[in-house]
Formats: structure tokens, C-alpha cells, sequence
């Protein structure tokens, strides 16, 4: 059964990569700002039409409260079955820089035998993963399921998180299947255990009234920007650790490791640039809270004047540990950043989002239905491994279905670049955790059974 499995998993590899091309091809960033909403909703209506295709019953859009459409289904069980939710998200982050991509964006072009184009991971590889699982069962799916597909995960605006709630009976399951994590590196089977939460704000500081000419008054006027730097500079130790008064940043890791050598491959870091703070780099990425400055405002290099900038402002984001109150490190954020202003320049923090960080619960039949699962496909056992991002999703799923089995994974493997340019997904890993899948739907049925 396995085998035959296998292969019409297999055999349904040219249609996902036909799949994931119309899906990358559309650029749903929800952000209007950005890229006309239309792009979104057009996302959210090949989805329902491919799952609705798939064998899922009502499929159809809901609007969700930050305007999102999350697209929603289901599938009765069978008798005496259990309910399995399937999630994953059609928005995708804007492409950043087009000149830094070797490919167009949103054009999907098969390079060294991967699959690049933003989204090809993150998410819409999980969505052609879900569909493959779903199409090489065809109608012999043993349980039954709930599907969601978010509308604006990469934005933070919590539209799906503040949906769930008030909806709980018709998204509830016995296993969350949270797909938007991947392996810890191509065919290392992975369920991801630990998210870091978030904590993020603007900083705004005022030195003058406004911009002045720097031959008249630079020396003794105030310069925002260089504040604003002493500031920023003030988050981190010598070490380039983050420190932050008030916030335990010293945690320690004690699952499975991360080498190096390969994280510095992982994150593209150039040779000779050493790695920030001390300790493991697991310790630093998924133990302790970790700063990073998204974005300042300030005059561009070209086409600058001769002016000291009397107002700078930075965006400033706090990735924060399991164990950390997320809303807590925040509020030592705001009092670190305002404290370290330097020559009474005023400074004003305005909170933007927080999310709480994430610890899965693995000891449960649906966590045991996925490594023998993983164990049959890959030929290994299962990873526990945590992650640096932020799924605040989680965390309302736990509090909202106290009693489900919530199970991160998918296919965003390191090599993937997801949110950078030239993002890609190895097709191999679309292929065995589709079957991975498949595959647990089966054995989570039979546990059941038992």
C-alpha cells in the first residue's frame, strides 16, 4: 500500500509543479499599500476551486476581521474517525528587491533542479503539498478534515487568530496539522516543537524642530540619527548578543542541535563575518530573545542634503522564547529604548504587534502516527527541532482546542530563502512530505481504531 502510494504521489509530481506555477504567478501580498487587493482574493479562489476539486465539501471564502479572506472547508469522517485540520496561507511577502533575483518573482523557472519564485515554499508549496497528499487518496481519506487557508499570515494582522474564536465549532479537530514549517534540512524528516513569539514597535526620535544646515549648526544641535543609532547600539553586548534591562537573555537549548558551520551556509553569511552573541546557535535562535532593527527612516544616500536630521525613527522587532511573556518583553523593549536616549532627545515607542511564543505538547497518538510516517517515508526518525519565526496562530489554536495535538511541518527547509530573494523549494521535499502526510492520515485513522 505504501509503495502504491508512493507512486501516485509520484505520478502527480508534473501537476503540482503546473499547480505551484499558477500560484506563484499570482502576487497575493496582502498588503494594499503594496499590490491591489484583487491579487489576494484571486489567490483565495484558486484555492477553494483546487481543494473544492480535491474533495472537500463548502468550500468557500470568509471575510475575516483585518478585511483577509481565509478560504474554508471540510470533510465529514468516517464513523467512529478522528478530525484532522489542514492549514497553510496563499499571501505571500512582497518580492523586496527584483534586481536581486536571478528569476522574476512571480514566475515560476526551475534552476539546478529547484523550484524558485516567491511563495514556492512559503507558503504555496505546503498548499500544493496538501493537495498532492489529498489527490493520491482520492476518496479513500480515513478521517475527517477541516481546512483553513489564511489570507494575510505574512502581514501580522491577526485577521485568522481573532476568526478562530468565535468560530471554533466549525474549525474544530483532533489534529492540527500547522503547515508552514519544514525540515530541518532536505530529507531530514522534522516536526517543528518550539516557535519564538514577537514583540514589535516603531521608535521615534526628536531633536530639532526640524532638519537644519550641518555648516551652520552642526556640532552642538542635536543630530536624531546618530541618537537613534546610540540607541539601537544600546540592544546589543559586546558580543553582538541582544541585551535588553529587564528581559533574561541567557536561555539555553536543550533539544537537538544546530552545526555552525552549516547555519552559516543556511543564513549566507560571508566569510570572515563572525556569528553574534555566545553560547550555541541553537541557544541563540530558539532560547533566548533575539533584537532586530526592520527599518529606519532617514534620508537616502543619493539625493541627500547637507542637514542635520532632527527627527529619525526605526522599526525595531523582539523575537522572544517559549517562557517569555511576549507582551512583558515588549514593555521591556519600550523602557530599554526609551532609558538609553542619549542628550534628552525625546523618544516615543508605539507598540505595533506581538505574538506569543509557541511549545507543542508531542507526546499525544497524532505525534506517534507522524514518526512512523516519517520513519516509512525518509527511512529515519523524526527531528524535533524548534524555530526562530513567529506562528501567533499557534498559540490561539492551543487556547482555542485545548485538547488537540498540534503539529508543525512542511517544506521550507533552510536552503528555501523564504522571505529573501531568489526564494525555491526542492521538489523532492513537496514529493515525500506529501506522502508524509498521506501517509499519517492513514496511520492516525488506524490509531483511532485501536
Amino acid at each position: 500500500m505504501t509503495d502504491d502510494l508512493a507512486r501516485r504521489i509520484a505520478a502527480l509530481m508534473p501537476r503540482a509543479k503546473s499547480d505551484l506555477a499558477e500560484l506563484v504567478a499570482i502576487p497575493s501580498v496582502a498588503d494594499p499599500r503594496q499590490y491591489p487587493p484583487e491579487h489576494c482574493r484571486e489567490a483565495a479562489e484558486w484555492v477553494a476551486e483546487a481543494f473544492t476539486a480535491a474533495g472537500l465539501h463548502d468550500v468557500h471564502l470568509e471575510e475575516t476581521p483585518d478585511g483577509s479572506h481565509a478560504v474554508i472547508g471540510h470533510r465529514p469522517p468516517p464513523p467512529g474517525a478522528p478530525t484532522v485540520l489542514l492549514y497553510c496561507h496563499y499571501d505571500v511577502q512582497p518580492p523586496l528587491d527584483d534586481a536581486a533575483w536571478t528569476s522574476p518573482p512571480f514566475e515560476l523557472t526551475e534552476r539546478d533542479g529547484r523550484w524558485y519564485g516567491r511563495g514556492t515554499a512559503d507558503c504555496k508549496g505546503n498548499i500544493v503539498m496538501h493537495l498532492t497528499a489529498l489527490r493520491a487518496l482520492g476518496d479513500d481519506i480515513p478521517v475527517g478534515l477541516k481546512f483553513v487557508a489564511e489570507g494575510s499570515e505574512e502581514q501580522g494582522t491577526g485577521g485568522l487568530e481573532q476568526y478562530v474564536p468565535p468560530h471554533a465549532g466549525e474549525l474544530h479537530a483532533d489534529a492540527l496539522l500547522v503547515c508552514d514549517t519544514g525540515n530541518a534540512a532536505v530529507g531530514v524528516p522534522t516536526a517543528t516543537t518550539t516557535l519564538r513569539g514577537l514583540a514589535n514597535v516603531v521608535v521615534t526620535v526628536r531633536a530639532l524642530e526640524g532638519d537644519m544646515h550641518s555648516g551652520m549648526f552642526g556640532g552642538p544641535a542635536p543630530d536624531a540619527l546618530a541618537a537613534l543609532i546610540r540607541i539601537l547600539d544600546s540592544l546589543r553586548d559586546e558580543h553582538g548578543g541582544t541585551r535588553i534591562d529587564g528581559l533574561d537573555c541567557d536561555g539555553s537549548w536543550t533539544g537537538v542541535g544546530y552545526d555552525e558551520q552549516q547555519f552559516r551556509t543556511d543564513a549566507g553569511v560571508l566569510d570572515g563575518v563572525g556569528l553574534t552573541g555566545t553560547g550555541t546557535v541553537a541557544d541563540r535562535l530558539w532560547a533566548r530573545p533575539a533584537v532586530t532593527v526592520l527599518g529606519i527612516d532617514c534620508a537616502p544616500v543619493v539625493g541627500s542634503a547637507a542637514a542635520i536630521p532632527g527627527t529619525a525613527r526605526a522599526r525595531v522587532s523582539l523575537r522572544v522564547p517559549p517562557g517569555t511573556d511576549a507582551v512583558a518583553a515588549r514593555d521591556a523593549l519600550t523602557a530599554h529604548l526609551t532609558a538609553a536616549a542619549p542628550w534628552g532627545v525625546k523618544v516615543g515607542v508605539e507598540p505595533e504587534s506581538t505574538g506569543s511564543p509557541f511549545e507543542a505538547a508531542t507526546g499525544g497518538p497524532a505525534y506517534g502516527a507522524l514518526d512512523r510516517a516519517m520513519r516509512e517515508v525518509y527511512g529515519k526518525p523524526m527531528s524535533f527541532l524548534g524555530q526562530g519565526g513567529s506562528i501567533p496562530l499557534c498559540n490561539v489554536l492551543a487556547q482555542t482546542f485545548p485538547t488537540a495535538e498540534i503539529i508543525l511541518m512542511g517544506v521550507e527547509e533552510p536552503r528555501c530563502l523564504i522571505h529573501a530573494p531568489n526564494e525555491s523549494v526542492e521538489p523532492s521535499e513537496i514529493e515525500h512530505m506529501a506522502h508524509v502526510e498521506a501517509l499519517f492520515l492513514q496511520n492516525y485513522a488506524k490509531a483511532a481504531r485501536s
